[in-house]
């Protein structure tokens, strides 16, 4: 359960998209800076559990993953331990996809899920994901879809109205759209898939501007927030991963 409800997935093919963006101060008067800093998790010291401006994302009778900034090669990064656990974490933060459409990270995990699978809420785990939370309004939905939205809230707390979660996952292929199991207003993108690369450090730029018009069709509000997950419970795995920072740059 979860990575629908987290806050506030008919298949589907799409093409992800670019990347580009270099350093400018952003203290000069004027002056836009080229990236913004979503997760400074290299700004952190080693031994702390929360990065700074992050909060925690658990919920009703699931016990936690635990996350905590550690020391990897000389570089600050979030590690996260799961063990038939689901739990995020969320930095709330406004970001106009219209001068930063591009997002960067990295992540590594030591594992995938044999028992994963987009499709199916049994399935419904993932050793790494990022997921992106938009500021949209909920009146635009239909009728159906805003009872729907109600009774998850009395049950799971605040839903998304619209999220896109890039993903690792085990069978799907790359470039796969899917809705989320508990939520279709959850749109899952399968940027990684496999064990072939499994246990390295791996960066990754998509077009979250360009995704969002591909997926549903119309222009996207801003981001109201950045969240990571790694979750276990559904298929009953462990996992161990890593995180490094998160930045939205502009094309």
């Amino acid at each position: 359960m979860k990575a629908l409800f987290f806050i506030f997935a008919s298949i589907l093919a799409i093409p992800l998209n670019g990347f580009s963006g270099h350093y400018i101060n952003a203290y000069n008067f004027g002056v836009v800076p080229s990236y913004i800093k979503a997760g400074a998790f290299s700004e952190n010291e080693p031994g702390k559990e929360m990065p700074t401006g992050w909060e925690s994302l658990t919920f009703r009778g699931i016990d936690e993953t635990r996350y905590s900034l550690v020391d990897y090669n000389g570089t600050t990064v979030v590690k996260a331990e799961s063990n038939k656990a689901s739990s995020g974490l969320i930095r709330r933060q406004e970001i106009d996809l219209a001068e930063y459409p591009i997002l960067r990270w990295s992540w590594k995990t030591e594992q995938v899920f044999e028992l994963g699978d987009v499709t199916s809420k049994d399935g419904d785990d993932y050793p790494v994901r990022i997921y992106i939370i938009f500021d949209y309004d909920s009146r635009n939905l239909s009728l159906w879809q805003r009872i729907k939205i109600r009774a998850a809230k009395a049950f799971y707390g605040e839903v998304p109205s619209r999220a896109i979660t890039y993903i690792w996952d085990t069978n799907a292929y790359e470039g796969m759209v899917v809705p989320n199991p508990y939520t279709n207003l959850v749109k899952m993108i399968v940027i990684e898939s496999g064990e072939s690369r499994v246990g390295r450090w791996l960066s990754y730029e998509v077009n979250v501007l360009e995704d969002y018009r591909d997926i549903y069709g119309e222009e996207p509000p801003a981001i109201a927030a950045v969240a990571i997950m790694t979750d276990t419970d559904d298929t009953g795995s462990k996992a161990v991963s890593y995180y490094g920072d998160i930045r939205f740059y502009g094309e």
